[in-house]
């Protein structure tokens, strides 16, 4: 299996030449992660100390996110290597230990970004719908166990890639890339059916199954509020917030994502039964750094998304880059008490259809 050993690795011969390689490509996709990096490094960077110095630990939903934005900002330390590698034609010189671990930490970002988007999801919708059944779930110490849980699973998920990746050395463009691994005569089913094994998980783990768990959630909550405010029979802004702000995290969430599995689909058929169709593969290749700068993206649109969107949290954060003292602070509603606020609502209207008697009083 070649491998970078003094600067004279063992060559692979590309069937299909160097695809995807563009000058336009290796100007424009630097810009773009460079880009990704100062926004999700400054907006990741003050969710997490909004959150740790005015907002405390005290609420699921805080937790969760938190854990995002750290999630977030172990992914956006690696743009700059990628922003390298893409500015230098695709060259690699970091080696291969970086190599594999860029990839794996790549992934360990999908994994957990996605799985906590799926447990806030998952939170909000017991809030909402459920918030006197689930009380007793939605504690703050299940819900560090539920990160601990979601961390590890994503470091699992995500060994396969570092595994699979390393240096190799194109004899077609004399370069040294960070790639998957090249098959041998004796390896080659095998490997191959290893990476079908990894795409197949990022497909269904990594964007199908969460995205199905996270529309399900709000289209439940969705039904929930409109119920809620029929039953009420009165205009409510915060109704109208909430759904917004739900409605805002779906569409990024499936926009940041969606065309990068479109093309990696596309990719495992190329994989599967069309592998020495250069065209297609040139379409792919040149298409997929562009899909993987939009999918890199939501790591600077969560904190939006999440927490920049209350009037609260932007109070918060002008106190802290004011230094103010976060001890005297009142307890911040963010997204949970916000939310969690309207669920008591909710569920006190709701129990109005059981009695069969509508109340239109409104406070």
């Amino acid at each position: 299996m070649p491998n970078q050993t003094r600067g004279e690795p063992a060559g692979i011969n590309l069937t299909c030449g160097m695809s995807g390689s563009h000058e336009f490509i290796f100007t424009l996709v630097p810009i773009v992660y460079a880009f990704n990096f100062v926004i999700g490094i400054v907006g990741n960077s003050m969710v997490v100390a909004v959150i740790y110095c005015y907002m405390k630990l005290k609420t699921v939903a805080n937790i969760f996110v938190l854990n995002l934005a750290m999630s977030d900002l172990t992914f956006v330390i690696t743009l700059p290597m990628w922003a390298t590698f893409a500015a230098m034609g695709y060259h690699w010189p970091f080696g291969g230990f970086l190599c594999k671990t860029a990839a794996g930490l790549v992934m360990f970002n999908l994994y957990t970004s996605i799985f906590f988007l799926t447990a806030l999801s998952i939170d909000r919708y017991l809030a909402i719908v459920h918030p006197v059944r689930s009380r007793q779930f939605r504690t703050v110490v299940y819900a560090h166990i539920t990160c601990v849980m979601i961390w590890l699973f994503a470091f699992l998920l995500s060994v396969p890639i570092a595994l699979t990746r390393d240096v190799h050395y194109i004899e077609n463009s004399k370069t040294i890339v960070c790639g998957t691994l090249h098959p041998n005569d004796k390896d080659v089913k095998r490997l191959n059916n290893l990476l079908l094994c990894i795409s197949l998980m990022k497909s269904l783990l990594g964007f199908l199954i969460p995205f199905v768990i996270i529309i399900t959630c709000y289209c439940l909550i969705g039904r929930a509020l409109l119920r809620v405010k029929h039953i009420q029979k009165s205009s409510c802004s915060r109704d109208d917030e909430v759904l917004r702000m739900l409605a805002a995290a779906v569409l990024a969430f499936f926009l940041c994502w969606a065309p990068h599995q479109v093309f990696h689909f596309m990719q495992m058929l190329t994989q599967l039964i069309l592998a020495n169709n250069c065209t297609i593969l040139e379409i792919i290749d040149t298409a997929m750094p562009f899909t993987i700068c939009i999918a890199y993206f939501n790591s600077c649109v969560n904190p939006i998304v999440y927490s920049f969107v209350g009037r609260n949290f932007r109070k918060n954060l002008l106190r802290l880059l004011r230094c103010s003292p976060g001890g005297v602070a009142r307890p911040h509603p963010s997204i949970s008490s916000k939310m969690s606020a309207f669920s008591f609502r909710a569920s006190e209207a709701l129990s109005l259809t059981v009695k069969n008697s509508v109340s239109c009083d409104v406070k």
